[in-house]
């Protein structure tokens, strides 16, 4: 259950008028919440039995295998750069996968995010959590998981091909803000990087904040920067397997949506 100061809120701006993304933005929670919460208060029960939730799916009912439309695709698009990035997808017995992202203790709101989004993605509550020397993973068994996520596969991912299927990059091409983010999150940082300039007076160090993305496969890489330009986003590759965005507006830009790991 999300804060109840943060209901209140998203209800007034919901009654201002403002649109469930806009709220979303504005307050830091996921669109489909927000979307869940209006559905509540337009039906008379308040929205609060579904905050977090949404409607529970059976578990044999896969959005893509039975069809139905019950895919949040901006909360998906979150989660597969998470998986992109630090998820894998082992198989358990009885055919359930075990979705598992590893995270790093030190962003206590990320755990929360990538939480929050399989919840809003699987349909339901069972969310688990495993502690390990300086991280946790956050996991999540459904025998339905091979079908959002097919890159799953022997070996590591930059080991073998990463190619998004065609209704995937519909769904990226529809939210780049939301993949960049979990990609970012996963395998990214914001911070401040510092060159020295020789002038005729003498060294002059600069400071500036920049993005950085980092991954060994060449696909995700692309998968990545493809977003970036569907964003307008000026992008430099720093090294084979780095990202750079420093360009001042663009970094500005990434900071309405992206913003520092917390």
């Amino acid at each position: 259950m999300r804060p109840e100061g943060e209901y209140r809120e998203a209800v007034r701006l919901i009654k201002s008028g403002m649109n469930d993304s806009a709220v979303g933005r504005t307050l830091g929670i996921p669109r489909g919440t927000v979307r869940d919460w209006r559905a509540g208060i337009e039906s008379g029960s308040g929205g609060r039995t579904r905050s977090f939730t949404g409607k529970k799916r059976n578990d044999s009912n896969c959005p893509l295998c039975s069809g139905a439309d019950s895919l949040d695709e901006e909360a998906y698009a979150y989660l597969l750069g998470i998986y992109l990035g630090d998820g894998c997808l082992p198989l358990h017995p009885r055919g359930v996968y075990h979705l598992r992202i590893a995270c790093d203790l030190k962003y206590p709101e990320i755990i929360n995010e990538i939480a929050t989004h399989i919840v809003i993605v699987r349909g339901s509550e069972t969310v688990g959590f495993t502690s390990r020397q300086g991280c946790v993973d956050v996991s999540s068994y459904w025998k339905h998981w091979i079908c959002l996520f097919p890159q799953h596969g022997p070996g590591r991912k930059h080991d073998r091909p990463i190619v998004l299927d065609p209704w995937q990059q519909r769904i990226v091409d529809d939210h780049p803000q939301a993949l960049v983010r979990g990609l970012i999150q996963s395998d990214g940082n914001r911070h401040i990087n510092e060159v020295t300039g020789r002038l005729k007076t003498g060294n002059k160090a600069y400071r500036y904040t920049r993005y950085m993305f980092t991954n060994a496969s060449q696909d995700i890489l692309d998968i990545f920067t493809g977003a970036l330009n569907l964003l307008g986003i000026h992008w430099t590759t720093a090294s084979p397997r780095d990202i750079s965005i420093a360009r001042r507006p663009d970094v500005a830009f990434l900071d309405t949506f992206v913003g520092p790991k917390r």
